[in-house]
This record gives structure tokens, C-alpha cells and sequence, in this order.
């Protein structure tokens, strides 16, 4: 039986996922900062268990990975804290907690996992494992008011390119998701937004299950050769995230003057297609 192990299971689109993948067959740890939630959800599940512990702190993870005595098939990195704030506001403290919790809380679990797939690689044996990282639509544009958040997401989306590019050789795959769902985060950051339908019957674009069959589709052996890329998926829509590309190159075959330089950048500029906005931006 394959194990999944999913941070931040405790409520919305981790809970969720952790559904579908007991669903398609998984032991599924349930880990999260909150016992109490994680327990919950484990034992509505059945077929999981539930982990406490703090992403931020790579023995707290493998306290928790060694309780569950067996490497993962399938990391989720979904865990994460907003702070929102306008970014000449912003303090040092919620910088600091934003990139600990989404970018070295996803560090922490994919690479004591990826040591173990790694190593029984290079021992012979047939590795197929999975990383699911999420990021969002602020790492990929920016979000007005949060700087720390956009900025950590951002740097998931570049972890995942590096996972993906050096752990292909042992069997394993990594692909990051941006989705809008209603979570903790979400809910009142953005409550008019993600406020659910007052019919009962429509469909609810929002709901956190909507992100959940996109992950379990790229857990599976189907997704064995979708590696290094974003998804982005709210409701019933999925898209894949074009990234940043190399543009036309302009050659001086020397040091460029101030001047020659700008009306090079200016022609540049002119050829360029427009970067999507910020969100928020106006």
C-alpha cells in the first residue's frame, strides 16, 4: 500500500486531498500543526493517521515521519499562514514566519523524503514517488498586500523546477498547484469572493474538493511523466501556468555606453508582450 503524507490535512483543500488519496488507495498521513484537527480528519478517514508537529522545523518532520515508520510515496506540501500586510508596513516577524512556514516548510518534508528515495535508487531499487507543492496565483503575478506571501509562493514555484530537475534520475516527479479555494487563509481575507452560492444546488466554485482531484490525478502512475510543472485550477478550470522565458537578445559585443544601453532596453521593451498584473494592482 502506498502512503501519502500531507501537511496542513487538518481543514480545507489538505483535508480534502487527503480524502481523495484514501479514496485511490493510500495510507494517508494527516499531519498538521493542529492535533486536535489532524486527529479529526484522520479518524473520519479511516485508512490514516493523524501528525502533529511544525513544518518550520525539519526535526519536528521527521519525529513525525519516523512515528510513522515508512518513507512516503507522496509528499503534498499544502500547509501555510498568510499575514497580510501592505509591504512598506510589513515587519520583520511576518516576513519571517510567512517564509518559514511556506518555503522552509516545504524544504523540510521533500528532503527527508527525497534523501530516502534517493538512496534506495542508487541501491537498485525502483522508485515512484511524487512532490506537490503549492504555491498560488500571488507567486505567479504578486498580490497588492502580500509581499511575503507572494514572495514565498514564488520561490515554491523555483524550488519545484530545482526538485523536479535533479530528482527525475531517482523516479520522482515534482509539480507545484496554484489553486482559489476556500480555506482558513482564504475565507475571510477574501470573504466576498470565496463566499459560497446561496443556492444549494449550484455549484460551489470555491469548495477546497474542487482542488483535490488534480492532486490525485498527479500521485498517480498516469501523471509518471508530468514533472517541473504549475497547475493552476479553481473550480471546474485547470490550466497550466506558462513561466518566465528568455526574450530576443540584443548584442553590443562590448560594454555597453548608458545611453546605447537604454535605446536598446527601449526597443526591447517595445517588442516585449505586457506582463499580466499584479492582482490588485488596480
Amino acid at each position: 500500500m502506498k502512503i501519502a503524507f500531507i501537511t496542513g490535512a487538518g481543514a480545507g483543500i489538505g483535508e480534502e486531498t487527503a480524502r481523495v488519496a484514501v479514496e485511490k488507495g493510500y495510507k494517508v498521513a494527516v499531519f498538521d500543526r493542529n492535533a486536535e484537527a489532524a486527529e479529526k480528519v484522520a479518524k473520519a478517514l479511516g485508512n490514516a493517521v493523524a501528525l502533529s508537529g511544525d513544518v518550520t522545523d525539519e526535526a519536528s518532520v521527521e519525529a513525525a515521519l519516523d512515528k510513522l515508520g515508512a518513507v512516503p510515496d507522496l509528499v503534498v506540501n499544502n500547509a501555510g499562514v498568510v499575514r497580510d500586510r501592505m509591504f512598506a508596513n510589513a515587519t520583520e516577524d511576518e516576513w519571517d514566519l510567512t517564509m518559514a512556514v511556506h518555503l522552509k516548510g516545504h524544504f523540510t518534508t521533500s528532503r527527508h523524503a527525497a534523501a530516502h528515495w534517493r538512496d534506495r535508487a542508487k541501491a537498485g531499487e525502483a522508485v515512484d514517488a511524487r512532490i506537490i507543492n503549492t504555491t498560488s496565483g500571488a507567486g505567479l503575478l504578486g498580490s497588492v498586500g502580500q509581499a511575503a506571501y507572494s514572495a514565498a509562493k514564488g520561490g515554491i514555484i523555483s524550488l519545484t523546477l530545482v526538485q523536479a530537475a535533479e530528482l527525475a534520475r531517482y523516479g520522482v516527479t515534482a509539480n507545484a498547484i496554484a489553486p482559489a479555494a476556500r480555506t482558513r487563509m482564504t475565507e475571510k481575507v477574501f470573504a466576498e469572493t470565496m463566499a459560497a452560492p446561496d443556492d444549494p444546488d449550484a455549484f460551489d466554485e470555491m469548495a477546497a474538493d474542487n482542488v483535490a482531484p488534480l492532486v490525485a490525478w498527479l500521485g498517480s502512475p498516469d501523471a509518471a511523466g508530468v514533472t517541473g510543472r504549475v497547475f493552476e485550477v479553481e473550480g471546474g478550470k485547470v490550466s497550466v501556468a506558462d513561466g518566465w522565458h528568455r526574450g530576443r537578445v540584443i548584442d553590443n559585443g562590448a560594454r555597453w555606453e548608458p545611453i546605447a544601453v537604454g535605446a536598446a532596453v527601449t526597443e526591447l521593451l517595445a517588442e516585449a508582450p505586457a506582463p499580466d498584473p499584479v492582482y490588485g494592482a488596480g
